[in-house]
Parts: structure tokens; sequence; C-alpha cells
């Protein structure tokens, strides 16, 4: 038998390691030869630690949301006594989840030991790679990827073949292939978890990225925040040069080199640009440059340079295995495939999901997602991270393709899917997002360095109660002069949330604006505190726990609060046994 725990930053994060360390004692006192590994993130965090139980025949049972004092009687019951413990098995709507996704790039995450190498050649591993050398050849791969339909996945979905053909230039030519591992926002929790999950999957795209273009040197530029992906990563490669993937001759022949590092970057969300990436690894400030000339003409050390993410790369594998029309056999008519999401927010089943492109947005919300948390109204679902915009709830049947996204004033972007419900303030929430958009600017370009500022700051006002009537239509000038105005694609979309904010719910800016009123109520400074008289028991409980002694009253009697001494903490709401205090 043989038991796999998964230990991805999730998993580890709620306690796998005490758990895999739990099993292993249990299992030197039982004294048996089952196997002990471990395996990256298989999507569903919500369910961590996970551990699956795989029987002589291949037949395997998840236990989730496993303590390390359920290891014990793992052990003793399944391995020893041969009985499943149903009490901890996964549910069939969560094994429901899992299994409805069309998994790609994600194949072999929480499946394969990602410190293995055998397991992910077991699993169909660099065979695409010995395709390509043996049979495809550069000009054969790139038509490949062409028919695929692939287009990247990092942000405005480029097509794949355009950028690497547009890289070959001269063979004399020096050329780099560069993975950006860097994105900033929640589609950054995708890359890590292949990275720590599959990384031989994004070595192997990158090999044939490398061997399309005439490249002989990749890196993989990474966050430095992530230290179990760049462990797990540096392993790889090490495993991969040792059997002859990486280096001279590779495969044995001596028709191709490639070798392969990793920079560990600042994590700056604006080197989620190309030419910012290039300026990092090149030991400058991250700032953008101008295009033209773009990378793939000149890009690092001004040499031809194909910038792709790791989703993408990572799907390179199996298209050339499998090839290309049985991937654009996936998904929609301009959009081919699948794409990786990381859900989040006010929603029961967080995690990554990977769906056929064209799975409308409810599907994913719903069906994988399991809805709403608490039973609550879907207000909204902003889409392409930090600079994405906010998609309402009557446009979730809206497909998720690249045309179909933008036109809702979304963008695709690496990933990122923020769920929000009916107490999720609309302009707080543009706020918050802008703040980081602000923070994260190089400042290179005025309008997004002053723009998004000046924008910032009127958000501010609007939640604090100083909205002024004009507001609104400055937000929308500020918002399309940056857009317009900015050199890279931090500024051409940070004003998203805002702009797409003012599309969908402009009515919640007007109420903060003319009525002084948050409806989601969530702006401290406009909202009021009151006590129901036919409600109040005159228990005292609020009067003792308001820290300003703004309430007044007797035992057994209507207490009151004078508002002009309360500070609006909400306290008072929060310790009422009875629903007496209003909040308006």
């Amino acid at each position: 038998m043989k038991i796999v725990v998964g230990q991805g930053s999730c998993g580890i994060a709620a306690g796998a390691n005490k758990v895999y360390a739990a099993l292993e004692s249990a299992l030197k006192l039982l004294n048996t030869d089952t196997e002990l590994t471990l395996t990256g993130c298989v999507g569903t965090c919500y369910l961590e630690p996970i551990v699956d139980v795989i029987d002589e025949e291949g037949i395997k049972t998840t236990y989730v949301k496993v303590t390390p004092e359920m290891a014990p009687e793992i052990v003793e019951k399944h391995i020893k006594e041969k009985n499943k413990i149903d009490d901890y098995i996964i549910s069939q709507s969560d094994k429901s989840g899992i299994d409805s996704q069309k998994r790609i790039a994600l194949r072999n995450c929480g499946i394969i030991n990602p410190e293995c190498i055998d397991e992910y050649i077991q699993n169909g591993g660099y065979k695409g790679l010995e395709k390509c050398l043996k049979e495809l050849g550069p000009e054969g791969i790139i038509e490949e990827i062409k028919v695929s339909g692939l287009r990247g996945r990092g942000g405005a979905g480029f097509p794949t073949w355009f950028k690497w053909n547009a890289a070959l230039g001269s063979k004399d030519t020096p050329k780099y292939v560069v993975c950006n591992a860097d994105e900033g926002d929640p589609g950054a929790f995708m890359d890590r978890s292949i990275l720590e999950g599959d990384p031989h999957s994004l070595i192997e795209g990158m090999i044939i990225a490398g061997y399309a273009i005439g490249a002989n040197e990749g890196v993989v530029y990474v966050r430095a925040e992530y230290p179990l992906a760049i462990i797990r990563l540096q392993e790889a490669i090490d495993e991969a040069e040792k059997r002859g993937y990486l280096g001279s001759n590779i495969l044995g022949l001596d028709r191709f080199d490639f070798n392969l590092r990793i920079k560990a970057g600042a994590g700056a969300f604006v080197c989620g640009e190309e030419t910012a990436l290039i300026a990092s690894l090149e030991g400058e400030r991250g700032m953008p440059r101008l295009k033209p000339p773009f990378p793939a003409q000149k890009g690092y050390w001004n040499k031809p340079t194909n910038i792709n993410n790791v989703e993408t790369f990572a799907n390179v594998p199996w298209i050339i295995a499998n090839g290309g029309q049985a991937f654009a056999a996936i998904g929609t008519e301009n959009s081919k495939g699948t794409k990786v999401f990381a859900l989040t927010g006010k929603i029961n089943k967080g995690g990554l999901v990977e769906v056929p492109m064209g799975t409308p947005i409810r599907d994913i919300i719903f069906d994988i997602g399991g809805g709403i948390k608490d039973g609550k109204t879907m207000k909204a679902v902003q889409m392409g991270g930090p600079s994405g915009g906010c998609i309402p709830e009557h446009l979730l049947d809206t497909p998720v393709d690249y045309d179909s996204i933008t036109k809702t004033g979304a963008i695709m972007g690496s990933g990122g899917m923020v769920v929000m419900d009916e107490t999720t303030c609309m302009v707080d929430m543009a706020r918050f997002f802008l703040d980081f958009t602000r923070k994260e600017s190089c400042g290179k370009c005025i309008h997004c360095r002053i723009g998004t500022k000046r924008m910032l700051e009127i958000l501010t006002r609007i939640c604090e109660g100083e909205g002024k009537d004009g507001d609104i239509e400055l937000l929308e000038e500020l918002g399309h002069e940056i857009k317009a105005g900015s050199l890279c694609g931090l500024g051409q979309t940070a004003p998203n949330p805002v702009l797409s904010t003012l599309r969908y719910f402009r009515e919640e800016y007007e109420k903060h604006i003319y009525d002084k009123k948050c409806p989601a109520k969530q702006c401290t400074n406009l909202l009021t505190y009151s006590i129901l008289e036919d409600k109040c028991i005159g228990c005292g409980l609020c009067k003792r726990n308001c820290p300003v002694g703004a309430i007044d009253g007797e035992v057994k009697k209507v207490h009151v609060i004078n508002n002009e001494l309360c500070i609006k903490c909400g306290k008072c709401y929060e310790v009422c046994r009875f629903e007496a205090v209003l909040v308006d």
C-alpha cells in the first residue's frame, strides 16, 4: 500500500508536515512496508491537509482535513485492519468538483511526487520533448502550437506560436527563453502550485520552446517569497540535468544544448510586464521599456527573447504529446484549451480549478466552488487580478474566454477570480485594489504615478463620507486618461476596478456621495448605530462594552446611543444577543 500526503504550501500551512510526521511514526510502530510519500496541491485547498491511501489494486481513498491525531487511526484501521474510515473520507460533492474539471496544466498536481523525476516520466513526462527532437523539428513544433490555438495564459492572451516564431531570427544570434513566474495576483497561486507540484512540466515546456526558437539558455523568474517552489524547481532542474534532459547534447543527440537557471525576483507586480521583468533580470530596477522593439527582437541583453508564464509552458508538453488538434478541440473558437483559476473570496470551496475555455462563470462558482458562503447572495466576481474588472451577478453566464471577459470590462489576466457577496462595498473594494496598484506602480509614467494617487484620494474621500458632486465624472475621466497614457499593462489596467464598478454599481457611488450611506454597511464613517426599543431588554451588555461610554440606560430599561460620542466601532452590534442594535 501507499500513503500520499499533500504538501503544497497550502497543505503545509494547514499542518500537513505534522500529519506526515505522525503517519511516519505510526507506520514505524506497525512495522509495515507501506510507502509514505508526498505530492503537491490538488487544488482543493479548503480540504487540506489531504491524505490519499492507495491500495495494491491502485484504488485511492482520500481523507480530508486530516490532523496529527487522526493519523494513527488511519494507519491502524485502514492500513492494518483494511477498514476505511468513512467519517474522514472526502464527500461526493467535493470529489465531483474535482472530477468535473478538465486538467491539462494541472494534470500532475496532487498526483505525482514533484521531487521524483521517475513519477513524472511514468506519467508521460519528457515524451513531448523526445518527439520534438526526433520527429518534429523547430518548424514542426511551432506549427503544432499554432494548430493548438494556445494563447498566453499570463495576461493579454497573445498567440503563443506567433511569439515563438517572431523570436526565431538569425540562427547565429544567441536567444533566451524566460518564464515569468512572478505574477503578483491570485493567479500567482497557480504558478506556485505548478512549480511546487509539477516542476518538470514547466522545465519540459521551456526546453521545447528553446529548441523551437534556437535558444540555448532559459531563466525562470520566480518570486523569492515562494521558497518551497524554488527548492522543488531547483531539485527538478538538477534531476533533469542528471538524466540528460538539460545541459549538453540533450537525449544523447548532438543537435541541441539547453541550460536552465532560476532568478529569485523581489516580487514587484510591475515585473509581470515582460520588459520590466527583463530589466530586473539585467540587474536594473523593474521598469517597463518602450515597445517596439519587442522582446522577440531585442529582449534579455538585447537578444531575441521569448517570455511566457508558467501555465503557458505547462500546457506545451501535453500539446506536443497529444497533438495540437486535441488541444484545439477543447474550448471556444478564439479561446482554445483550458484555463486555471484561483477561486477565492466569499466562496465555500476556494482553491485552484481548471476548466475548458467557454465554461460559464456561474458553473465555476456554484458547481465547482460550492456557491456563496453563509447562504448570502452573490454580488459580483472580480477577474484578472488587482487590475481586473468586476462582473455583476446578472452576467454570470458569461463564458470564460478572452473576448467575452474583455467585453464585460474585466480581463482574463493570469486567472484570479475573487467572489463578492451582498456585504461587499463595491466602492471600498475598488479603493482596495487601486491602493495596491498605486503602490506597485514603478512611477515611470506620470499618468500612472500621479493619476492612480488622485483616483485613490477621491475614492478614500467617498468612503469616508466626504464625497462631492462631480467625483464620479472625475474618476471616469482620470481612469480613461491613465489607461491611454501609461506605458505598460499595469497602468493600462489599473483603473479597471473603478471603471467597471462605476459601470455596473454606479448607484452605490451615488448613495455614498449624495445620501451619505453605504448600502453594504461597510464604510464606517457612513454608518449610524441605534437601539430598537421593541427588542432592547436593558441587559446592559452593549453599555458595558462601549469603549467611549456612548450608551446610556438603566438595567431592564431601553438603552440609547449618543451618536455625538459614538465612534462607530460596532462593538454594541457584535455583543448584543437580541438583535436590538440597528446599523443604518
